[in-house]
């Protein structure tokens, strides 16, 4: 993931290196989220982080893109053990 322009130390944008195959896919579920991105025919994603809560559920949504099943059962494993 690489900033191209940045405001202050939370609002910043991001170009995200991604799977061409995965691309639309975050760019739906960011959109979802209400998360500003950009998703231009042959350019990598952009994303645009505005506060700590998008940053949190960029990262959540990434997790799911790259991260190996094992690790995804650990996370959720972690989080239901946290909450009970």
């Amino acid at each position: 993931m690489k900033s191209f322009s940045s405001g202050s130390e939370i609002d910043q944008k991001y170009v995200v290196e991604i799977n061409w195959a995965d691309r639309w896919q975050v760019y739906q579920r960011l959109n979802e989220l209400d998360i500003p991105c950009c998703c231009e025919a042959n350019q990598p994603l952009q994303v645009e982080i505005a506060n700590p809560l998008a940053m949190v559920q960029f990262w959540c949504v990434m997790q799911r893109f790259f991260a190996c099943r094992p690790e995804l059962i650990q996370i959720l494993e972690n989080s239901w053990q946290s909450r009970y």
